[in-house]
């Protein structure tokens, strides 16, 4: 099974940007849809972005404009580009990978956002 680890979180000044990494322990050719996950405190999991056969992008309205998300299938890896944080991107950041019949998913990354 594929196993998927995160990094790139941390602790940023509003304004700021991070960059989320999503590796994957195997090829990632079979997975046909990425997306980045998020969930706040006390607030239910929110789909920030995904991408879709490798062209396709969708972004939460809250992030449009300022996240991009991207893959790269010779690394593995997926990627979430953060840029103009606010408070309000507070949370655990995770991300999956689905293909027919199968997905697997990150631990997370806490993304903190100071104001």
């Amino acid at each position: 099974q594929v196993q998927l680890v995160e990094s790139g979180g941390g602790l940023v000044q509003a304004g700021g940007s991070l960059r989320l990494s999503c590796a994957a322990s195997g090829s990632t050719g079979r997975f046909n849809v990425m997306g980045w996950y998020r969930q706040a405190p006390g607030k239910e999991r929110e789909l920030v972005a995904q991408i879709i056969s490798g062209v396709r992008t969708t972004y939460a309205d809250s992030v449009k404009g300022r996240f991009t998300i991207s893959r790269d299938n010779a690394k593995n890896t997926l990627y979430l580009l953060m840029n103009s944080l606010t408070p309000e991107d507070t949370a655990v950041y995770t991300c999956t990978m689905s293909g027919v019949g199968y997905s697997t998913w990150g631990q997370g990354t806490q993304v903190t956002v100071s104001s």
